[in-house]
């Protein structure tokens, strides 16, 4: 870790490209390395996930050295607040407190705590992709203690496979209608978002008068 520091300083320093480098410059170059990790996760060897792990550290690296420049923050700082995040998440371990009986409905309180959050939507990326902001939107709902059904979103059984498959079959079919697949499912979602908040404001009447 000191060896690659040391690299990115002498980078910024050196290196036309790399100096002219901001956060937002590097956005893409994250989203991309980022896509080709989970290309190695799924379909690579350990060689591919070396090299791909460490072009997504490279990225975190190039952030921290920049807004270490600017005398902002620097990787110290980020690996100290991730470690004691973990440890406050996780009192069982770190503190008496006894294991959750259901973990990650657990984490999502600690997070909504910590965070002041007041629905279960708050902190989700707005640029995830659809089909991943629905599921990180259900995951949501349910450790917030909602029921899907109740929402208007009833779900089947079916292994992993099948449920590929309904998907690409799902896919097709809009590609057949002339329907853009990714622009329904956010449509829908937005109408799944808005049936949580009101659902939300139903429970709790303080929120509803905001």
């Amino acid at each position: 870790m000191a060896r690659l520091l040391g690299v990115m300083r002498r980078l910024r320093r050196e290196c036309p490209w790399d100096a002219e480098q901001t956060h937002l410059t590097l956005a893409n170059y994250l989203v991309e390395e980022t896509g080709e990790l989970l290309d190695a996760i799924e379909a690579g060897n350990d060689a591919d996930l070396v090299e791909e792990l460490g072009d997504v550290l490279l990225q975190v690296a190039f952030h921290c050295e920049i807004a270490s420049q600017q005398g902002r923050f620097d990787i110290e700082d980020v690996a100290r607040g991730v470690a004691d995040k973990l440890i406050s998440r996780h009192p069982y371990i770190y503190a008496d407190g006894d294991v959750p009986a259901d973990l990650m409905v657990t984490w999502e309180q600690n997070k909504q705590a910590e965070k002041r959050r007041t629905s279960a939507l708050d902190g989700i990326p707005e640029r995830m992709s659809a089909l991943a902001r629905a599921h990180k939107d259900f995951s949501r709902a349910v450790n917030h203690g909602h029921d899907l059904a109740c929402l208007g979103v009833v779900a089947a059984d079916a292994d992993p496979a099948e449920i590929g498959q309904r998907i690409l079959a799902l896919v097709a079919l809009a590609r057949e209608t002339g329907v853009d697949p990714d622009q329904a499912t956010r449509q829908a979602l937005r109408a799944f978002e808005t049936r949580l908040v009101n659902a939300e404001s139903d429970a709790d009447p303080a929120k509803a008068a905001r």
